[in-house]
């Protein structure tokens, strides 16, 4: 008989907790997970940058309390380079998760995050998981791999030890400017016909294959910029990217794309219209194609 009372109230006891179960596990996680839980910052790898912007800035603080705490989140696993990593939803942000879902599915605001890291930590694709108990995790694939990385790596230091680099950064930029579009092509048979010969959206494709669309222009030239120690970001428009430059305090754009025009007879042609030029003198060239927002790119 007792063994039977004992069988009834474990049966009870069984029901009731997986009645309640969903209540239970967030009381074990406010109480015993998330109370002794510190998220460690992530590791940086050589490609970190140091930089903080207007827009996202480097974090220590991965227990976010509103909207701006999980942009910077959000630049600062980028930014260093990590493949996974997770953070907690804190109780008093009471629309964190729905926020982080808003900011999971703004392919636009993501893609604009991604501008301000460097190229090799830079996102081809990147997703967000999480659960009801706060629980956040970042998956990033990188554009580029190992394999491409070490060889546009030697490629760059092979071009840097060809051109005469003086204490002149302007004039430094200038030789970089000159090599990237003399040594390459637009790929009109991609951007016209979508004709994927080449990785032309990548700096491999335009340092190694010899052609390229604006994505592989602006890889590149950030390459090189972060090679002379110069500070930069990309920026985008709808349909378009090229470079935001620091130089002497003072930010310029830097479009190697249109200064390397597509003539009819397909001779190859190198332009200054968009070197190192300041906003205003853009707004003075009238294109259509380089009108970016100015709440994400605040320093140009």
């Amino acid at each position: 008989m007792k063994k039977f009372i004992v069988f009834i109230c474990l049966v009870l006891i069984l029901g009731i907790c997986y009645m309640y179960r969903e209540n239970i596990m967030l009381f074990y996680y406010d109480k015993f997970v998330y109370a002794n839980k510190k998220v460690e910052p992530p590791k940086r790898n050589s490609y970190y940058r140091a930089y903080d912007f207007s827009f996202v800035k480097n974090t220590k603080n991965f227990a976010p309390q509103n909207y701006q705490d999980l942009l910077n989140i959000y630049y600062t696993v980028l930014n260093s380079g990590v493949n996974e990593f997770s953070f907690f939803c804190p109780k008093d942000y009471e629309d964190c998760l729905s926020e982080v879902d808003a900011l999971a599915n703004d392919n636009t605001t993501l893609s604009n995050i991604n501008n301000f890291v460097h190229p090799y930590n830079s996102f081809s694709d990147i997703k967000t998981k999480y659960n009801d108990l706060g629980k956040v995790t970042i998956e990033i694939n990188k554009i580029y791999n190992q394999t491409k990385i070490k060889e546009i790596n030697t490629k760059i230091e092979q071009i840097i030890n060809s051109l005469q680099f003086t204490n002149d950064k302007l004039e430094n930029i200038k030789l970089i400017h000159d090599y990237i579009i003399n040594h390459s092509k637009y790929d009109t048979d991609r951007s016209d016909n979508n004709i994927a010969n080449y990785d032309s959206d990548t700096a491999y494709g335009n340092l190694i294959e010899g052609y390229s669309l604006c994505g592989g222009y602006a890889d590149s030239m950030e390459l090189f910029l972060e090679q002379l120690h110069i500070k930069s970001f990309k920026i985008a428009s709808d349909n378009h990217i090229w470079n935001a430059v620091n130089l002497d305090n003072k930010w310029y754009h830097l479009d190697l794309t249109w200064d390397d025009p597509v003539s009819s007879n397909k001779q190859d042609i190198l332009e200054y219209n968009f070197f190192m030029i300041t906003t205003s003198e853009l707004i003075d060239l009238k294109t259509n194609q380089h009108t970016y927002d100015k709440n994400v790119y605040k320093e140009i």
